[in-house]
């Protein structure tokens, strides 16, 4: 039966959710540490390997509901995007939520101060307690990281191109970026409404992204990057511009000095609607990227924080 997640039974047993298609390790090895690890200390535990990303949700909500029903702890070990996915599956269902990156930046175990290592990682989900930590919500998508549309989408899609062609590491998803803005890119026109404001406004960009990270959006330079932990969400536009413009704010952001440039405005909310500009186009679909992972989603985007949080097993802030 399901718990208070705040406060997980010390013997609730652990279900994992291993992606073996994230990161570099061996997953074999990633599985084994696990394994070896949760059997060591006597921990009950039951382990999923997903090999085909399109089954990744799916499974997920599976492994959640057998989870709810023996009040156990859910673990997403992967990158960014599985790390999504299964927090998708987890919010809400009463269950404790630990992660194991796996992935290439890992802006989300970064953040919230999780071990980088799977063996580390896996000793702490033994004796962490829960935590509450924020989500944010696209119409009914989760992100933990960033949602965004326009440009950002398209760069995502590029750099896993190029990943799986080039292998992944943080420079050739620098490289892949680049080679985005060269060749150029279409220009969006938005209508937005902010926290219910019916004055709404409308907005020329290449891009709209929308932050729910600490770590990321304060290496890039963004001032509002404190108040995610005001119940607030941040968002991110870029100006219409020229390629060589783009590539210098791409240096800019790389610097941490993305929020000072006079082609990029930012602004907090809890809550905002974005739809095309142009009138009878809602109910239109829009490319959008959540934590990495591309979807097709109908307009009007809603985007907000959600109503309950996630909660995560973590260290304790020192």
């Amino acid at each position: 039966m399901p718990t208070d997640p705040s406060e997980p039974d010390s013997d609730a047993p652990i279900f994992v959710v291993l992606n073996v298609g994230s990161g570099s390790d061996d997953a074999n090895a990633t599985r084994a540490t696990i394994e070896r690890v949760l059997s060591e200390a006597g921990r009950e535990h039951e382990l999923t390997v997903v090999d085909e990303p399109a089954r990744l949700h799916d499974i997920a909500r599976n492994v959640v509901g057998r989870a709810r029903a023996r009040g156990g702890i859910v673990v997403a070990a992967g990158g960014d995007g599985t790390i999504n996915a299964v927090a998708q599956a987890v919010l809400g269902s009463g269950c404790a939520f630990g992660v194991l990156p796996q992935g290439t930046f890992n802006y989300f175990s970064r953040t919230h101060g999780l071990p980088a290592t799977t063996e580390e990682g896996t000793r702490l989900l033994l004796t962490a307690e829960a935590q509450p930590v924020q989500v944010g919500l696209v119409n009914d998508r989760v992100f933990l990281v960033n949602a965004s549309l326009g440009l950002y989408p398209k760069l995502l899609e590029d750099r896993e191109a190029y990943k799986q062609q080039y292998g992944r590491s943080r420079l050739v998803a620098l490289w892949s970026g680049v080679m985005t803005l060269l060749r150029g890119h279409r220009r969006l026109r938005l209508h937005l409404e902010q926290d219910g404001d019916l004055q709404a406004c409308e907005l020329r960009t290449s891009t709209l992204f929308i932050g729910n990270n600490r770590l990321q959006l304060e290496q890039i330079g963004i001032r509002e990057a404190p108040l995610l932990e005001q119940g607030r969400l941040a968002a991110i536009a870029l100006r219409p511009v020229g390629r060589l413009e783009m590539l210098w704010l791409l240096l800019r952001g790389a610097f941490g000095q993305l929020g000072d440039a006079d082609k990029v405005s930012s602004f907090p909310f809890a809550r905002i609607t974005v739809q095309p500009a142009l009138r009878g186009r809602a109910g239109r679909r829009i490319k959008v990227a959540t934590d990495g992972e591309i979807a097709w989603l109908t307009t009007p985007l809603v985007f907000r924080v959600a109503p309950q949080p996630l909660w995560l097993l973590k260290p304790e802030p020192q």
